[in-house]
């Protein structure tokens, strides 16, 4: 009896241990979880609206949109840029803040026109990713409502003034109409105050249609038909979800109490013009058939990435369709292109008169990495694009593509006062961010790239 008695002891007590570590162990979880929230929730706190005027003075302005003022003044009041001129030109208000920045430059903010900034974190970590939606056309999937506004990213690129982003849904493996972007500016409390424009345009991931022998020398005849085939196939789902977004809209014109749907209700504002049609395309055969679709359903066409869009500039420039190069630090796309032909590619669309802007990949992997984009330009300013074009290249011209010159791009009366300080040319790798500005409103420089201004508490 007594060995029964204590086998029963040494039994509650394991249990009670058992459950003791169990507690700890979710305890230990549970402050785990809490220091990685911590550790990916930036510390950098947005500032109140502007409430003061500022007279910014002693300094080079950049307007990009004009001639470079030296030793110039600039006002801004309620978050926009009241007065902008030389010392004589514009004169101190009563109330003003005065701040003399002398031997400094001031630029407008750049605008990162293909990113997926708030959509990623961690690439290597599928729970921070939020890009992509399932299934194969999704034109209501909205990248806005997906934005963390938390992200460490955002600091990384606007410290070296990188201060809007178009925010772009990415098609799946085998998605192709990926959803609406958001261009956001990069400070706000929630996506709500972040997004500039919520619903720029809709985007499209075409099938690659490279698809000759030579190319995949390894494939038997039949296994390249068969590739071919499907390739076919997803271009036909395209334009049929054309001709239903089309049928829809005549639906419902014509009678309102059409069931709604959501996906055909988010085209409707692409079947009537008003809103553009983001078409990734690198090959000529690709952009070919952006073209070709563009004509046939009458909607506004922009090409993202655009490789080949040299080799079919005379057609972009008469039908008057932007290109927004999808990165100028990259591979050629053939095996006996120049090794240089990714850097002159802004070039070549300059001289040929299209509208263009320079962007980086868009890819989850380049979300960390958005800081360099005027480095981007500066390459293609090293391969013949003039210098102040590469300049537009990033900040007036993104702006006009994507709708927003009204409010960014430049440095005019009216616009968003969003730009940044430097102490030199900010196309070079040497040149220091030192403030910027959204809004009106100073910003901490502070991010994980720069462990010196990081603050690493928890």
């Amino acid at each position: 009896m007594k060995s029964i008695y204590v086998s029963d002891a040494l039994r509650v007590a394991a249990l009670r241990m058992k459950k003791t570590f169990l507690l700890a162990l979710a305890i230990a979880a549970w402050a785990s979880c809490l220091a990685i929230l911590n550790a990916h929730a930036t510390p950098n706190i947005p500032p109140p609206p502007q409430r003061q005027a500022i007279l910014i003075t002693d300094v080079s302005l950049h307007t990009v949109s004009g001639p470079v003022i030296s030793n110039g003044r600039m006002l801004i009041d309620q978050g926009r840029i009241v007065a902008i001129g030389s010392a004589t030109e514009v004169a101190t208000p009563l109330g003003a803040q005065v701040i003399s920045m002398r031997g400094k430059h001031i630029y407008p903010g750049l605008i990162g026109a293909n990113t997926a900034l708030g959509l990623v974190e961690v690439e290597s970590v599928r729970g921070t990713i939020d890009t992509s939606e399932t299934g194969v056309i999704n034109p209501n999937a909205r990248a806005l409502v997906a934005v963390n506004a938390d992200s460490e990213l955002i600091p990384v690129a606007r410290a070296n003034g990188v201060l809007a982003a178009l925010s772009v849904p990415r098609g799946s493996a085998t998605g192709l109409v990926a959803g609406t972007s958001a261009l956001l500016q990069l400070d706000g409390w929630n996506f709500e105050e972040m997004g500039l424009i919520p619903e720029v345009g809709l985007h499209i991931a075409l099938p690659t249609m490279r698809l000759n022998a030579a190319l995949f020398p390894s494939l038997s005849p039949a296994r390249l038909d068969d590739i071919q085939r499907m390739t076919a196939q997803r271009l036909k789902i395209l334009e049929d979800a054309f001709e239903a977004a089309n049928a829809y809209a005549k639906a419902r014109a014509s009678d309102a109490a059409t069931p709604v749907d959501s996906r055909w209700e988010a085209m409707l504002p692409v079947v009537a013009g008003k809103r553009p049609v983001f078409m990734q395309a690198d090959e000529l055969p690709q952009i070919r058939y952006a073209l070709g679709l563009a004509e046939r359903f009458g909607f506004s066409l922009i090409i993202v990435g655009g490789m080949d869009s040299w080799r079919i500039a005379a057609l972009l420039k008469e039908r008057q369709v932007p290109v927004i190069i999808g990165g100028v630090y990259r591979l050629p796309m053939r095996r006996g292109d120049d090794t240089d032909a990714p850097f002159r590619l802004a070039a070549q669309l300059y001289e040929a008169g299209v509208r263009f802007c320079i962007a980086r990949s868009g890819s989850e992997f380049d979300a960390a990495t958005e800081r360099n984009l005027p480095f981007e330009a500066a390459a293609a300013a090293a391969h013949g694009l003039p210098r102040d074009e590469a300049l537009k290249a990033i900040t007036l011209y993104p702006a006009q593509i994507l709708g927003a010159a009204d409010r960014l791009g430049s440095l005019e009366v009216g616009k968003l006062a969003s730009f940044f300080v430097t102490n030199g040319d900010p196309l070079d790798i040497r040149t220091k961010v030192e403030r910027i500005y959204i809004q009106g409103r100073e910003l901490e420089l502070s991010d994980r790239h720069d462990p010196v201004s990081f603050s690493w508490s928890t």
